[in-house]
């Protein structure tokens, strides 16, 4: 039985990552364009964007997005050295690592934030 190793999760990762970001970018642009429906409405969708699952949320934005990017270099690293494929389980972990430290990071900038509201 394939029990996956460092490459596949690393291409499940940065699928599931591209899909956040999309979704967020969504969001995004659906919160914006709101506008054109009054500032009663707009106000309205920002207030729900204030309850703590979308704070939390944020923190996992930002590590999807540092992961995704990160990864996507270690992908061209790969794809454009011949030196890189011996590295990919080593550079997947440094990844990683930076992933965990923008989570980490970002949780303690948004703290305040996720705590206690704008």
């Amino acid at each position: 039985m394939y029990r996956g190793r460092e490459g596949q999760w690393a291409f499940l990762l940065h699928r599931l990552s591209g899909l956040a970001i999309l979704l967020y970018l969504l969001l995004h642009v659906f919160s914006i364009g709101s506008f054109i429906f009054g500032e009663r409405f707009y106000m309205a969708i920002h207030t729900t964007y204030d309850l703590w699952p979308f704070r939390i949320g944020l923190v996992f934005v930002t590590a999807g997005v540092v992961y995704h990017a990160f990864n996507g270099l270690r992908i061209i690293v790969m794809d454009f050295t011949g030196a890189g494929v011996a590295y990919q389980r080593q550079m997947w972990y440094a990844v990683l690592l930076i992933s965990a430290a923008s989570f980490v990071y970002a949780l303690l900038t948004l703290w305040p934030r996720m705590v206690g509201g704008y």
